[in-house]
């Protein structure tokens, strides 16, 4: 998705930079600005915290 969506549409691309600071942008919209049907049309970052403020906070396992 991200080469479709990205690479291929916004290129031809003048250097390594430009690609890096591209996905910068690309991953910060897809985890906070994008909407998501499946979760009810809300970004996945806003979903993912609404879970943890209603399930408590995540404990890893082996974490000190």
């Amino acid at each position: 998705m991200y080469k479709t969506e990205l690479i291929h549409r916004r290129g031809p691309w003048r250097g390594l930079d430009d690609v890096e600071i591209a996905t910068m942008e690309w991953v910060d919209w897809y985890n906070n600005r994008r909407l998501q049907s499946a979760c009810g049309d809300r970004p996945p970052a806003e979903l993912e915290t609404l879970y943890r403020t209603d399930n408590g906070p995540v404990i890893l396992a082996g974490a000190s």
